[in-house]
């Protein structure tokens, strides 16, 4: 072979090399990324050739599947009382992509997961349709309703726990949307999106995970579990030596009450009636750093607590000064937090101190209902001791007896509460945030805890309230949750 020729044949040589290369580079190193591409517009086709898998609570399914006319999309997802679940099971869209529950377990609800194998398999033999596995929740229905029906017209969010299993049983957010109003591929499908998309009030945020709001008030019950743990109080009805109004520590400035009889009020009777100097004075005894500590341990400054939608971080600020510590005790200052994360609060204290692991699925099923997997309850921390827990509930059983939150009582039933109002906005001008935060007790124990906050609301500034507006809706899922236990 003459010289011009070799050349031209080990330059073609090394070109079939390098396609060879190129080809097994893409279909082994690349071939995940490929397959989860959002412009791979197949996944999105193969994701909508066969039935769905359906979230279930209470047995029953909450989504199913429709089949349609179109050439690429042979079934389209659909919901029951859309709006009611979207906080939990999210949205699974043609043209919008998934998110939420919807989103990741979408290798089970469309039958894809290497879990299904085996039934992949048998259906080839068989000749049967593929069909997607189901997601079993832990959500109970009757409480998801109080929730939603409680919050109405209102723009707020509602969590509840049971807190012997961290179980979660409501996840309630308005306003709301409806999934099914784009879950297709048409121009109605992407106008609802659009529409979505510019809504000023969020409806598609799901507030009771994503949102963080300043806790008022219901924080309070973390700095009591504080000063308990850390020794600032061992009596819970002894003065504590506390003035009215308190000055900030290395400031001038003044806290004042909202509420008479403060001055020297024992833990007991600062939390029944909601004393700000007392527990900004209590947060500062104990300090910052231990502030910190116990904060971290009910949950705060923790990115990763997936339930399995993951939540947003709770905030205890670790390198604020003494003032900002002292307000941020009272949960003002920078002290922000999801409605989870005070719902787990409340069930680690009416769980004798033991905090469970919040999830919201209890197993994962086959298309022939075998369980492919089960979540086990799992313990998260100890934040107090059970006989501090044991104090924090008798206290916050005082604010519902005689206090504060005695709209959130239930005849024949021990109700433990704590009400929060959060001002928020520059110089404090916007309507304030109302909490409330609760659990029920019963001869076996407690079996939810309950977070409400109402974000805005038609009724007057002086009017807002966390006893007032949130507590009645804390009853409402409560009072759901007894009913389905008898």
């Amino acid at each position: 072979m003459n010289k011009p020729l070799r050349r031209i044949a080990i330059f073609c040589g090394l070109l079939v090399l390098a396609l060879l290369v190129r080809i097994n580079w893409l279909q082994y190193a690349e071939a995940e990324d490929l397959n989860t591409n959002s412009k791979n517009r197949r996944i999105t086709i193969e994701r909508y050739a066969s039935e769905r898998g359906n979230i279930i609570v209470d047995g029953k399914p909450i989504t199913g599947s429709v089949e349609t006319n179109d050439t690429d999309f042979k079934y389209k997802r659909t919901y029951v009382d859309g709006p009611m679940w979207a906080p939990v099971t999210g949205y699974a869209s043609q043209a919008f992509d998934a998110n939420q529950i919807e989103k990741l377990e979408d290798g089970i609800l469309t039958g894809n997961s290497d879990q299904l194998f085996f039934d992949r398999t048998m259906a080839m033999f068989t000749g049967d349709t593929k069909k997607g596995g189901n997601v079993v929740t832990t959500l109970n229905g009757a409480a998801q309703k109080a929730a939603f029906e409680g919050l109405g017209s209102k723009k707020g969010a509602v969590a509840a726990i049971d807190p012997q299993t961290g179980k979660i049983l409501a996840l309630a957010s308005t306003p709301s949307y409806d999934p099914a109003s784009f879950a297709g591929y048409r121009d109605a499908d992407a106008k609802a999106w659009n529409a979505l998309e510019k809504d000023k009030d969020k409806p598609k945020l799901n507030r009771a995970l994503r949102e963080v709001y300043p806790p008022g008030s219901t924080f309070k019950v973390l700095t009591a579990a504080a000063a308990l743990e850390n020794g600032a109080v061992d009596d819970i009805d002894a003065p504590t030596d506390t003035p009215e109004p308190y000055t900030l520590p290395d400031t001038r400035t003044k806290l004042p009450n909202s509420h008479t009889g403060c001055k020297n009020a024992s833990l007991n009777e600062a939390l029944r009636v909601s004393c700000n100097t007392v527990f900004a004075k209590l947060g500062d005894t104990v300090g910052r750093d231990k502030m910190v500590e116990m904060a971290q341990k009910f949950g705060f400054n923790n990115a990763e607590i997936d339930t399995p939608v993951r939540a947003a971080a709770s905030v205890y600020d670790k390198n604020m000064d003494k003032p900002g510590n002292a307000l941020s005790s009272i949960g003002q200052f920078n002290t922000a937090t999801t409605p989870l994360q005070m719902a787990m609060v409340t069930a680690a204290i009416a769980n004798d101190g033991k905090l469970m692991k919040p999830y919201m699925i209890d197993q994962l099923e086959a298309p022939n209902l075998d369980v492919i997997s089960k979540t086990e309850p799992q313990e998260m921390s100890r934040p107090v001791s059970q006989k501090n827990a044991q104090l924090l509930q008798q206290m916050m059983e005082n604010v519902v007896d005689s206090g504060t939150g005695d709209k959130a009582k239930i005849d024949g039933v021990k109700v433990g509460g704590k009400t929060g109002t959060a001002q928020h906005g520059e110089n404090n001008s916007k309507n304030p945030y109302a909490w409330f935060i609760s659990y029920a007790k019963t001869a076996d124990g407690s079996p939810v805890a309950v977070a409400v906050v109402v974000e805005d609301s038609e009724a007057r500034r002086d009017d807002i309230s966390g006893g007032g507006l949130a507590a009645p809706i804390a009853k409402k899922v409560m009072q759901a949750v007894l009913d389905s236990k008898k």
